[in-house]
């Protein structure tokens, strides 16, 4: 049975991934060791996107327009951050290492793409990245670390990614519902931080779109 949704259009944000089977039963156990080069790199990559976000600032403010150089260079650190959190512990939806790429790599199972603008508003990025995506931050913080506990500040998706991995260890399967819907909640979040970092003007839905591929234009989810 099909469910139908509201027309949209499609987010210039796409967010696409394959959960891989089967999946190691205990390396996710190690995979914090693993992803340490990854996380090193990835480290000054994001200061590099700070400051690369700026300059971008300053240019859509004078000409209206994203620099291209800076908009790949962005795109190619969401990605790679994208490929790592698929791997480690914002998904554990794969056992393939990432690799060391700002690069598109269409051949792994977790892959982020945005459309680069010709246009952007110069009134729009004087508040967008601060007051409007407001919302969404609170949005984020319940995502990424607003469930608080004993042992301290656990996110959404951090326990469902957990759950994951203790269904994984006792039964090597990752469960296809808890799958389609931690993948929903990672593409909430890199849309937002496409917006609030100045790579389009398109504002985040306030809709948790599941599954591993994007809906498509019709509005239409297939049923699963």
């Amino acid at each position: 049975m099909n469910t139908q949704l509201a027309p949209s259009r499609r987010s210039p944000v796409s967010l696409n991934a394959e959960l891989d089977a089967p999946l190691s039963r205990w390396l996710w156990l190690v995979k914090w060791i693993l992803v340490i080069p990854h996380w090193i790199v990835l480290f000054f990559l994001w200061i590099g996107f700070f400051l690369a976000t700026v300059v971008a600032f300053f240019a859509i403010l004078f000409t209206e327009r994203y620099p291209r150089a800076l908009f790949d260079f962005n795109l190619g650190v969401l990605r790679w951050s994208w490929r790592v959190s698929y791997y480690s512990y914002s998904a554990l939806g794969t056992d393939r290492y990432p690799p060391f790429s700002l690069g598109a790599e269409p051949g792994y199972p977790a892959r982020l793409d945005i459309a680069p603008p010709e246009r952007l508003s110069r009134g729009l990025v004087l508040v967008k990245w601060w007051l409007l995506a407001i919302p969404h931050y609170l949005v984020l913080a319940f995502f990424a670390g607003g469930m608080r506990h004993a042992l301290g500040s656990v996110g959404l998706i951090s326990l469902l990614t957990l759950f994951a991995a203790v269904a994984v260890l006792f039964t090597g399967r990752y469960p296809r519902d808890l799958f389609v819907l931690v993948v929903g909640l990672n593409r909430w979040v890199f849309r937002v931080i496409a917006y609030a970092s100045l790579m389009t003007d398109a504002y985040p839905p306030f809709r948790l779109d599941q599954g591993g591929a994007e809906p498509d234009n019709s509005g239409v989810r297939p049923a699963r």
